[in-house]
Order: C-alpha cells, then structure tokens, then sequence
C-alpha cells in the first residue's frame, strides 16, 4: 500500500511539473503595436558572434522547426524600413527547434515575380548551427553569397514594383554539414547555394511576408 501511494505521488507531482513547463511555454508578451498572440522578447537566446541579443519564447514540448520575427507577423506586411522604400535593413530574425545532427544553417530571401522566375535578395552560408537568430541589420554572421539586383554579396533591400502586394519569403536550412563550391563566394547564388545544400538539407522553415509600394 505504501508503495502504490508513493507511486501515485510521484505520477501526480510529475504531471504538475509538465503542466508547469506547458504552461510557461505558450505565455507570452505582446509587443507594443503589434497584433494580439504575436510572441515578444523575454529571455535572451544565443546568437551568432557579431550580432546583437535576439530573444524568444520558444516552446518547450513542440519540436518543430519554425522561424518568425518580432516585427512582422507569417503572411503580414513588411515593414517600409526593411525595403529600399526605407533605410533597407535586414529584417531581424530568430528560429527554434533547430533539429538534431545540425552542423551548419543557410538562409534565402527570395521572391518569385512570374513563371520560370525568381529574384533573391539574400544569401547567407556558414551560420552556426548554435546561433539562434540574425539580429536588425545584421552584418556578422555566416558569409554572404550575391543578390539577383546588384550582383554584389551583400543583401538587397526589395522594392516592389508594379501594382499590388508582392510576396518574399525567408528560409532558413538546416544542414548536416557546410556546403562546399568550386566558386567564389561572389558566384553563390540562390540556385547555386540550394544545388550545393541539396543532398545536405535536414529541415528548412519558412517566413512569407508582403510588400507593396
């Protein structure tokens, strides 16, 4: 009987303790002029050397892979800043659940105008796979490949052109090891660094977001 009754203790207190870590990890601030359940900063997370702190409220018993920012919302309008429309600013980023076996993470910002078609603004290789996120305007972290607007490694604000809202989209790679070229770093392209991650990608996640001038 003593044994059943410290057993059913220990099954109770363990199912608090869950509740508890359930609990702490779906609470979270919402950041002044931002909408309703958007999470905000509360404890620092780790991030690469050279960019400032980035925080998160990251879930505690969800092991997917997601990427998101502070300052907009999955399928909400980019902020003018981050576009050549504003002071062209990289748009600050963060990423949790990054999965296991990961040595190296890449990110793409790209868009795609038309058929057969697509524009990248970003490319960024050799991020540590311990780094969290990429802080506002971020200028130190993983080595840049070219941009479809300039042809310059470095990244290139969008500016939409025509009438109504354009797409772009944020990914970032999971990889189990660094991709390797036969190019200098002023030839990696999106296509070329996507060739080159292919046989390596463990899990990608996405952040879509519009703009329109």
């Amino acid at each position: 009987m003593k044994n059943y009754l410290s057993a059913s203790f220990l099954i109770i207190a363990t199912g608090v303790v869950l509740c508890a870590c359930t609990m702490a990890a779906s609470a979270s601030v919402t950041k002044p002029g931002s909408s309703p359940g958007v999470p905000s900063a509360s404890t620092p997370a780790p991030v690469a050397e050279g960019t400032s702190s980035l925080t998160a409220e990251l879930s505690l018993n969800d092991s997917t892979f997601v990427m998101r920012s502070l300052e907009v919302v999955e399928g909400g309008m980019l902020p003018q800043e981050y576009t050549c429309d504003g002071s062209s600013t990289t748009l600050p980023l963060e990423w949790s659940c990054v999965p296991a076996g990961t040595k190296s993470l890449a990110l793409i910002m790209h868009t795609i105008p038309g058929p057969n078609e697509s524009h990248w603004y970003w490319v960024l290789y050799n991020i540590p796979p311990e780094t969290k996120g990429l802080a506002k305007n971020v200028s130190c972290a993983g080595t840049p490949g070219n941009n479809s607007v300039n042809g310059r490694t470095e990244y290139a604000p969008p500016c939409s052109k025509g009438p109504g809202a354009k797409k772009y989209t944020y990914t970032i790679y999971a990889l189990s090891a660094p991709p390797q070229f036969n190019v200098s770093p002023d030839k990696v392209s999106r296509d070329v660094l996507l060739s080159a991650i292919e046989d390596r990608t463990i899990d990608s996640a996405e952040l879509n977001v519009y703009y329109s001038r």
